[in-house]
């Protein structure tokens, strides 16, 4: 059974940093594209991160989030640094391989992550 479980997430101050992890079961990890993905109130769904080939930011977070994955312990990770209040989400961790004709997506159920003063 595939699962997808972020960690991490909580309350932060303008400024502050934090780690959220994303522990994957049940399918080749190694072989998978990995996407940080977050949503905040009222806004559409947008891609954060991505690691596979290459490594990818949204231009808002560039120089502030790093992401990164052991495939060893089937994980990823979003290192989130001088958080700002635009930053609050619910973020989601999402594994993404397209293969021949075939579209595999698995999506973890998310973390909120809040940036207040």
């Amino acid at each position: 059974q595939v699962r997808l479980a972020e960690s991490g997430g909580g309350f932060m101050q303008p400024g502050g940093s934090l780690r959220l992890s994303c522990a994957a079961s049940g399918f080749t990890f190694s072989a998978y594209v990995m996407n940080w993905y977050r949503q905040a109130p009222g806004k559409e769904r947008e891609l954060v991160a991505t690691i596979g080939g290459r490594i990818n930011y949204v231009d808002s977070v560039k120089g502030r989030f790093t992401i990164s994955r052991d495939d060893a312990k089937n994980t990823v990770y979003l290192q989130m640094n001088s958080l700002k209040p635009e930053d609050t989400a619910v973020y989601y961790c999402n594994a993404r391989l397209d293969f021949f004709q075939r579209t595999f997506d698995y999506w973890g159920q998310g973390t909120q992550v809040t940036v207040s003063s």
